[in-house]
């Protein structure tokens, strides 16, 4: 049986935003806690935020999420992640961005389900051909993530090992959006 540690990469600087995207207001709620929201949905082994200390005094951290505090963002996405499996416990990884509001429990099932079916394999949406996120990783690959450095995520070592991976098509696309930009938040 698979034991899904879920990790939100919650510690981003937002340069491509200019401002801090995960507190700005996105359908009456801060776009971190829309996150934060599905991840207690989850039927996961545990659930990680890696984020700010700054974002936690004007959310709601649903109970059981385990916080940690990334000190030092401005090292990359890397960190987050080194800093998420250093506290992760499970045989899987769920590295979920922060920045996907509009995905639901039933986005995610069917990469679960993908994952049970193939628990040696990465696992990750396509969407129109191309790969997006949230990514599932089995441990075998834990090694290799916490390798990673500067604002490189795991795709890197999904390209480097594609015939471990397995991609699943989404039904609703629109749901896997990122929030990048001001005109992202406009146009949703």
């Amino acid at each position: 049986m698979l034991k899904i540690s879920a990790i939100i990469l919650a510690a981003g600087l937002s340069e491509r935003m200019g401002t801090d995207k995960l507190m700005l207001m996105y359908k009456d709620k801060f776009l971190l806690q829309h996150s934060l929201d599905l991840l207690n949905s989850l039927p996961v082994f545990e659930r990680i935020a890696v984020t700010a200390t700054h974002r936690l005094e004007k959310i709601s951290l649903p109970p059981g999420v385990k916080t940690v505090i990334n000190l030092q963002p401005e090292k990359g996405q890397s960190e987050s992640i080194r800093l998420g499996l250093k506290a992760a416990s499970g045989t899987h990884f769920l590295f979920m961005p922060a920045d996907q509001p509009e995905l639901t429990l039933n986005d995610l099932t069917p990469l679960i389900n993908a994952a049970a079916e193939n628990p040696d394999k990465i696992i990750y949406p396509v969407i129109g051909g191309e790969p997006s996120s949230p990514t599932i990783f089995p441990q075998s690959f834990r090694t290799a993530l916490t390798g990673l450095s500067g604002d490189t995520g795991g795709w890197v070592i999904r390209e480097a090992n594609k015939e471990r991976c397995v991609g699943v098509e989404v039904e609703n696309s629109g749901n896997f959006i990122d929030i990048d930009f001001p005109e992202d938040l406009e146009n949703n």
